[in-house]
């Protein structure tokens, strides 16, 4: 008699947060294992924890591996399905990072906690019975605040429209029983309350057009427009038709000060509801739009970085503002670029995106030039604002006050004299970027970096912009023991400080990381600042997306720190640094004036931008990068590691050289390099780069030798990771 055999039951293969490139197989607590339960978040046992996972796949367990444990279902229906799924797993794959890691950075911190799908919905203030009656007793801002309430109840996005900072003095009066907040349906928006659209030129027309045109299916357009050509308001009216079909709009932004600013402008002619996702709201917030995304809610979101990874499931329309910014390119974790991965999610949803800037990457340039993005040029300031003049400054010999010459303080002053404001960029925070002994050479150093420590609070205070150590500053030197210790260069603080003396009648204001870590501090303190005389002291954080119309001069100081560079990327950084900042002068009907301060006035690349324009230049790079073989002409991936010792630091990246070299490939290896910061926080840094004129050389490599890599011995002894497509080879 023949006994029949018995299948295995199915289980789960779980993607897990760990950083192992595996999945682990689980079987349900109660009942059996469905497709549906694919792209659903489990609770599982791991060793003496228990984590939150998603089900990346279900099938029989493996023969090799321990039985499988039993694990609980988090979600009635998947969080992850269709294009959004098999977009996290393209990511994976391109990044070779664990599948569950690429999961819970695309989730909210309350899902990957386990917590439920949020609620949707909209919340109101209004004031209690108790809040009534003490209404004429309140003073100050939350008396302001009540008598917003003292009619009718009003909604979040409403009291931060009419009162600035509103939240704490709205949970002052709500523990004293005088306010209450509750929960309203989401907004559908009033088409009444919609700010009519400004008539656009002919370019701007011409580009609406085109994206119009290529509304039903993938196409991706660059759109290249000088600073103040209006490029927002081609978005506009693009998103516009995109509500009109009943689709959703992601608009990614690079900054978390420049949301505020786009979430007003849209928010003012759309008529819906506009959701925001970035780092500076709380976890609720953000778990409260993914979900409004994920039902289909969300018509309109804008996002910084994470926000690529919302659900999209009624898709019409991606917009990526200023694309060649950094700050799209995540440097830990799982090193993602968003405006790349926003490529990949378009192609799959079949909808097109636009990637807009006043200075395109050289990437997106030549994808342009080969055709690949639709090329849209916008080559005139809208409405009736002007290029401004633009004029350098040879500071040789001339004597320097905190980095400042007698020219640019007679700039600033005549344009104080006429009625408007000027813009002082330095793109180094602190008060000085070094403390020094003028008697015997000592430095003040941080002793777990090779760097020196910051001068910051007048220098009172050291601090490294590296590791964060902060220490205050000696009150002699610790070599000598001599009193000349000199705060050496200038930082925003040192600017501030002197420009503060200069000009005691007007308001100098900094804007860096330093003065704008509140939630929206840096919209608050533009709008303080308003529009009278005024002096604007800023890092890159004011280059870009900001509308000041009565800033007609912006002086850079210190153009010199980025004109020799090792990193290959450095001349571009600093001609899109330029070009931008130089972008917020005269963007109103008064002309603008841009002041470069340099040392080497002749220096080829400040002639081409002078002479040519930021293309011209991109032009002269896409030369030097194909001769050097330089992206976007290669492809590269950099291995970095770390450990105390750095001989550990070397043995695992030779280990790891010698496992790539055996996958075999037109692979081109370089290293182990000392990386160009060699000490930091105390590890030893090393680096492998990685090369191949075709990226599927690359990756093709790297698919056959991580496995071996992850098994090396010496991968235990350090930490070390691998970033596909680096921005910084630091």
């Amino acid at each position: 008699m023949t006994v029949p055999s018995t299948a295995p039951a199915l289980v789960w293969h779980v993607a897990l947060p760990v950083p192992v490139p595996r999945l682990f197989d689980y079987r349900p607590a109660d009942g059996g294992v469905t497709a549906a339960d694919v792209g659903c978040r489990v609770r599982v046992p791991f060793g003496p924890r228990e984590l939150v996972g998603v089900v990346a796949g279900i099938g029989s367990p493996d023969a090799d591996a321990p039985a499988a444990k039993a694990g609980h279902r988090l979600d009635d229906a998947p969080l992850f399905r269709g294009e959004l799924l098999e977009s996290l797993r393209w990511l994976a794959r391109y990044t070779h990072a664990p599948l569950g890691e690429v999961f819970a950075t695309a989730m909210p911190a309350p899902l990957r906690q386990g917590e439920p799908l949020a609620d949707t919905h909209a919340w109101g203030w209004r004031l209690t019975e108790a809040g009534q009656t003490a209404l004429p007793r309140l003073r100050g801002k939350p008396r302001r605040l009540a008598d917003l309430l003292a009619d009718a109840a009003r909604d979040e996005d409403a009291l931060a429209d009419l009162l600035d900072d509103w939240r704490a003095a709205a949970r002052a009066l709500a523990g004293r029983g005088l306010l209450e907040r509750f929960a309203l349906p989401l907004r559908a928006g009033e088409p009444g309350s919609v700010r009519s659209a400004p008539v656009l030129n002919p370019e701007q027309q011409s580009a609406v057009d085109a994206l119009l045109a290529a509304r039903d299916g993938f196409a991706p357009f660059l759109l290249d427009g000088v600073t103040g050509s209006g490029k927002t308001e081609v978005y506009l009216q693009a998103i516009s038709d995109c509500i009109a079909r009943g689709r959703q709009a992601l608009v990614l932004v690079p900054e978390i000060g420049l949301t505020p600013q786009t979430l007003k402008r849209f928010r003012e002619r759309l008529g819906v509801p506009v959701h925001a996702l970035h780092s500076g709201l709380g976890d609720g917030e953000r778990a409260r739009t993914w979900a409004a995304c994920l039902r289909g809610e969300a018509r309109v979101v804008v996002g910084t970085r994470s926000a690529v990874f919302l659900p999209l499931p009624d898709a019409g329309l991606i917009v990526i503002d200023e694309e060649h910014d950094g700050s799209f390119k995540q440097l830990d974790g799982i090193r993602y670029h968003a405006r790349d991965f926003a490529l990949v999610r378009a192609k799959a949803l079949d909808v097109p995106i636009v990637l807009g800037s006043a200075t395109p990457s050289l990437e997106s340039l030549r994808n342009a030039q080969t055709g690949r993005y639709a090329h849209l040029r916008l080559r005139l300031r809208a409405g009736v604002a002007q290029p401004p003049r633009v004029r350098v400054c040879d500071v040789r010999k001339r004597p320097l006050d905190a980095g400042m010459s007698p020219e640019l303080f007679e700039a600033i002053a005549a344009t104080l004299r006429n009625g408007s404001q000027a813009l002082v960029f330095k793109n180094r925070r602190g008060y000085a970027p070094v403390l020094l002994c003028h008697d015997c050479g000592w430095s003040a150093q941080c002793s777990r970096c090779d760097a020196p420590m910051t001068v910051h609070a007048g220098g009172r205070r050291l601090q490294c912009h590296h590791c964060g150590a902060r220490r205050p500053a000696p009150d002699a030197c610790p070599d000598c023991g001599g009193l000349a210790l000199q705060a050496q260069g200038a930082g925003t603080e040192r600017i501030e400080e002197a420009l503060a003396k200069r000009f005691p009648d007007v308001p100098v204001l900094r804007i860096d990381r330093g003065s704008t870590q509140r939630r929206d501090a840096l919209e608050n303190l533009l709008h303080d600042f308003g529009e009278a005389p005024g002096i604007l002291v800023g890092t890159q954080m004011l280059a870009k997306g900001h509308d000041l119309p009565n800033l007609t001069l912006v002086a850079v100081v210190g153009v010199d720190e980025g004109l020799f560079s090792a990193d290959f990327r450095a001349p571009e950084k600093l001609a899109q640094l330029l070009i931008q900042v130089a972008g917020r002068a005269g963007r109103a009907a008064r002309a603008g004036e841009v002041l470069l301060q340099t040392h080497h006035p002749q220096h080829p690349l400040l002639e081409t931008l002078l002479n040519g324009g930021y293309h011209a230049f991109a032009d002269a790079e896409l030369a030097q990068r194909e001769a050097a073989a330089f992206p976007p002409f290669a492809h590269l991936a950099l291995m970095r590691a770390e450990a105390k010792q750095l001989e550990v630091t070397h043995a695992f990246l030779q280990a790891a050289k010698a496992a790539l070299r055996d996958a075999g490939g037109s692979l081109e290896l370089h290293g182990p390099l000392p990386a160009p910061m060699p000490r930091r926080a105390g590890y030893q840094r090393a680096q492998l780069l990685l090369s191949a004129t075709e990226r599927r050389t690359l990756h093709a490599a790297l698919d056959a030798a991580l496995p071996a890599i992850h098994a090396l011995p010496e991968a235990r002894k350090v930490r070390w990771s691998l970033d596909v497509d680096p921005v910084d080879l630091y």
